[in-house]
């Protein structure tokens, strides 16, 4: 093996071929970047240009490879060494930027939890990363107060050492601002960083088993994704992203997101919420030129846009990914906004295609784009893995220099998500025209699409089954105007059936995340069966679609 493969190697990722990543470095894709080397060449290149907004906080370039040096030092002073792992729950605030940066920058993986995430996923998360810390906010959100959780964890997990709090209240744990060191010695450092073909981070899967799958991203194939994606979306100096998004979804943090806006040399704006309350301010206030949205905010946008008067007319292109966005919805998005519509499909896994900010507006209205590297491969096959003619719908396989070799610790799961030959099986249903452009059409894994949040109905299968008064459970998804899908649950009782609001307080005290709360609960004597014998879910989705259509009673 060569040096720079073999100090990608870390327990658990699955590394890439030597032979595939000399073929990525030898055409360009890998350059031998880091996150840590790309925000210190933009620090100093423009030290003065404005890098990130969010709230009262107003950082250059310079000010914030500072304050990322700062934190770096603190952390390597906590003992953190190359390698360990930190679970990072933190909203769209300033902490998130600085502290994601500072952890790759010494080469520790942040694990990226959600803030909308509970007792369950996080537990999970920090157990099979081996967590040695967790960066939480000091802001409960609601009833959640991640501090808490934080203690029980510590009491819990040996590997867990350190808890961070971003905020003025760390509660029984140590401040983020404590952990800075005024005295950091910048080139230490730089000399400690980690080499361009190391795993930066873990991210978490859509998946359609338990909870999120977590997947391995090396710092040169990432930053081949953020330099291509600034390209396609048309990034410079003069542009303005807005992160309405939560920062740890993979579509807000690069495509091109916040980190592909810092590649470009950007401005990032920070949105706590993507409401037209909130983000339309932003984008008048802040001149922002780019943002992205899942389909059910962008059809809020729209319809808040003929009631509300700020001066949205510097918003250039708006991006809609995360889940199908239909035609006629597309047609809206130019002239409801004002704006030039890109849609994104793609995955946390790898690929990610993009219509052309020049295609014709069929084009951009009726499908998801193209692949965004010329040697992302694609094919679309039947249920036995034959490959299917073009134009014709059926099952995604796709491999190329940036889609992963395997999840995180998951051996099992890899054997069935990969082909013996390295093509990745995304779950999606598509057909890819003549043109090579994408059009999605549905998923072939047991998951709900929730409003661009999947949710596994396996995971909530198990937590409802645990409910003394359920027999059997099966979750579906059911079609919904506004989110595209909403979580519906049938429910085979043990006797009398249980009050619906107690099974959602139920899974909710057991750590289920709120978005992945059925919608809806029906009660019914016995499951469809398919030939075979087993739960026929189709059966149980067209009965809800029944139930649920305009003419029927919901």
């Amino acid at each position: 093996m060569t040096g720079p493969v073999r100090a990608a190697a870390l327990e658990g990722c699955v590394p890439w071929p030597e032979a595939l990543a000399e073929r990525w470095r030898a055409l360009g894709y890998w350059r031998g970047e880091t996150f840590g080397s790309m925000l210190r060449e933009r620090a100093d290149a423009h030290p003065d240009r404005l890098a990130l907004v969010a709230g009262a906080e107003r950082w250059t370039y310079g000010e914030l490879d500072a304050r990322v040096d700062g934190l770096a030092a603190g952390l390597i002073g906590r003992g953190f060494v190359p390698g360990d792992r930190v679970v990072v729950q933190l909203g769209n605030e300033p902490a998130f930027v600085e502290i994601v940066f500072a952890l790759l920058r010494i080469g520790v993986l942040p694990v990226f939890a959600l803030p909308a995430h509970r007792s369950r996923e996080i537990g999970h998360f920090a157990q099979i990363t081996e967590a040695r810390g967790y960066v939480v906010s000091g802001t409960p959100a609601g009833d959640f107060d991640a501090r808490a959780l934080a203690g029980e964890l510590r009491e819990r997990l040996a590997s867990l050492e350190h808890v961070i709090v971003a905020g003025s209240d760390p509660g029984d744990h140590e401040a983020l601002d404590a952990l800075r060191d005024a005295g950091a010695d910048r080139a230490a450092i730089d000399a400690a960083g980690p080499p361009a073909a190391a795993f930066a981070f873990l991210q978490l899967s859509g998946g359609s088993t338990g909870v999120p799958k977590l997947i391995p991203r090396t710092h040169d194939e990432y930053l081949y994704t953020l330099r291509r994606s600034a390209e396609v979306c048309g990034l410079d100096e003069r542009s303005v992203y807005l992160a309405a998004l939560p920062a740890a979804h993979n579509f807000p943090l690069s495509s091109p997101g916040i980190m592909g806006a810092f590649y470009a040399g950007s401005r990032v704006v920070l949105a706590p919420a993507p409401s037209p309350e909130v983000a339309f301010g932003l984008i008048e206030r802040e001149g922002v030129t780019i943002t992205g949205l899942v389909p059910p905010l962008a059809m809020l946008w729209l319809d808040a846009a003929r009631r509300r008067d700020e001066d949205l007319s510097s918003l250039a292109v708006l991006q809609v990914g995360g889940a199908k966005l239909s035609a006629e919805a597309a047609r809206r998005i130019g002239p409801g906004l004002g704006c030039r519509l890109q849609q994104v499909f793609g995955m946390a896994e790898g690929l990610v295609c993009y219509t052309g900010l020049d295609d014709d507006e069929e084009r951009i209205v009726t499908t998801q784009g193209r692949p965004m590297a010329d040697d992302d491969e694609l094919r679309v096959v039947d249920t036995e893995d034959r490959v299917l003619p073009v134009g014709a719908t059926g099952s995604l396989q796709t491999r190329g220099p940036y889609t992963i070799q395997g999840y995180y610790r998951a051996e099992e799961h890899n054997a069935r998500a990969f082909t013996s030959d390295g093509w990745y099986r995304t779950g999606d249903i598509v057909r890819v025209t003549a043109d090579g452009d994408v059009v999605v059409e549905g998923r072939d894994k047991d998951q709900i699409n929730r409003g661009g949040e999947k949710v596994a109905a396996e995971e909530v299968e198990n937590e409802l089954l645990a409910h003394p008064a359920i027999h059997d459970v099966a979750v579906v998804a059911m079609p919904d105007p506004l989110l595209g899908e909403k979580i519906c649950a049938f429910v085979v009782a043990r006797g009398a059936p249980p009050r619906k609001p107690e099974l959602r307080r139920f899974v909710l005290q057991r750590g289920l995340a709120a978005y992945k709360v059925p919608d809806r609960f029906e009660f019914v004597d016995e499951f469809p069966r398919s030939h075979v014998g087993k739960v026929s879910k189709a059966a149980l989705r067209e009965r809800i679609r029944q139930l649920t259509a305009p003419s029927s009673p919901s």
